[in-house]
């Protein structure tokens, strides 16, 4: 009986390879082509989940963890987004609120700079560098959230991986130039490519661990 049952199963797994080698392979074109798309329309989820504003830091996180999961060939879509946002808000709402006042003290700095302050320009630059630094901080933390993670140790270890990995950070700021450009040129562009962004974030990490 046992050697009927193994016979069985390796008959089962030599068609199962002969379908596999059948089965038409997609094209690196094709399949770039697709998470270029894929990460498009992740940018257009990102967006409608940060309008309450105080939420980025958790709609990037799903947007994240929703492109690893399609570079990996897992299923997943919006109702997996939904959920990973649901529980990367719990605690990324006080991570969002904590930008807002940081954005906020380079906004006085800024003024102070054009009312002419003695030392207002010294204290705008090193203001405005440090609010790009907790931005690509924030970026790295969430590109490798996963559910139940404390937001307060992946910006702690992503701030050290931001200062450790200056390339990586660079190219998170082109990101991010690229998305205020977009705004600036043509707003709506803005929306989709922080999908992009947030692609280039879990780039960025899978190039540090390898």
């Amino acid at each position: 009986m046992a050697t009927s049952q193994l016979r069985a199963r390796a008959r089962a797994e030599r068609k199962r390879r002969a379908k596999a080698r059948k089965a038409p392979r997609e094209s690196v074109f094709a399949e770039r082509f697709a998470v270029f798309a894929e990460c498009l329309l992740t940018g257009v989820w990102i967006a409608v989940a940060s309008l309450p504003l105080v939420t980025y830091p958790a709609a990037f996180a799903a947007g994240a963890r929703h492109l690893r999961r399609r570079t990996s060939h897992e299923a997943g879509g919006l109702r997996e987004f939904v959920a990973d946002f649901r529980a990367a808000v719990r605690g990324g709402w006080i991570a969002g609120v904590a930008g807002w006042a940081a954005a906020a003290a380079v906004w006085v700095d800024v003024q102070a700079v054009r009312a002419g302050v003695p030392g207002g320009p010294l204290v705008g630059a090193v203001g405005l560098f440090a609010l790009i630094g907790l931005a690509v901080a924030g970026l790295r933390a969430a590109a490798v959230w996963e559910p139940g993670a404390s937001w307060r140790a992946l910006l702690a270890e992503a701030g050290r991986r931001t200062v450790l990995d200056p390339a990586g950070s660079f190219l998170l700021v082109g990101g991010l130039a690229v998305v205020a450009a977009s705004a600036l040129f043509v707003a709506p562009l803005a929306v989709p490519v922080l999908g992009a962004v947030a692609a280039a974030a879990v780039a960025v990490e899978a190039r540090r661990r390898r």
